[in-house]
């Protein structure tokens, strides 16, 4: 059966979820996925998530509000569940959620999927903040997210706050603003990127494609 086919029939087996827990860029991510011809339903239903073949967690704002919309939409389990279960990918603060704490918000707890913790660009040398424009991958090991995208490929950023993994042998890229930023993680069938493959252009869609086929 045609994937169209099945999501217009409410078939979820063969779908890209995206979460909504009202936290922004829902509808680019939406927009890039239908573009590409790759199925995709905005849900905050727990069931819905459950169903689906691959979910992408998005997301722009603040850390603790995030938590606590994720919270009260009953979605922190099921988060936790399908992100050890199926391909799933967490972008901008999608990413940031999936560690254990943020700088941003002292005192509130993370999904805790993988471990690291999100702390402040430091500000000096120049640099504004927040960090908002394109900046270059370097890839530390191989990965199914990055299939076929060149060393030193430009993606769009915008974000104040930056992953510190705690494993770094999870880290599938890299890019430097000052620091050394996480800008991507790869674990089994989970995966998270800072930066906006949906505003990033042919390397965006790339990306998007190489998750849509995990």
């Amino acid at each position: 059966m045609n994937w169209n086919l099945q999501a217009r029939n409410g078939d979820t087996r063969h779908m890209i979820a995206i979460i909504d827990y009202d936290a922004g860029n829902i509808k680019s991510v939406e927009n890039a996925l239908l573009s590409l011809g790759i199925d995709n339903r905005v849900t905050s239903d727990p069931a819905v998530v459950r169903a689906a073949d691959r979910v992408i967690l998005p997301g722009v704002g603040a850390f603790g509000d995030a938590m606590n919309k994720l919270a009260e939409r009953d979605l922190i389990g099921v988060i936790r569940e399908v992100a050890t279960e199926k391909p799933f990918l967490g972008i901008c603060l999608g990413l940031q959620l999936l560690f254990d704490s943020s700088e941003e918000a002292p005192g509130v707890k993370g999904l805790s999927i993988l471990p690291g913790r999100i702390v402040r660009i430091p500000e000096g040398g120049g640099r504004k903040i927040p960090h908002i424009g394109w900046n270059d991958l370097h890839f530390p090991k191989e990965s199914k997210l990055f299939k076929e995208i060149p060393e030193e490929s430009y993606v769009y950023f915008v974000h104040s706050y930056y992953l510190q993994a705690g494993n770094v042998a999870d880290v599938a890229a890299t890019t430097e603003y000052g620091v050394t930023i996480h800008a991507a993680v790869e674990h089994d069938n989970l995966c998270a990127c800072q930066f906006h493959p949906e505003k990033s252009g042919d390397v965006g869609m790339q990306i998007l494609r190489n998750f849509a086929s995990m």
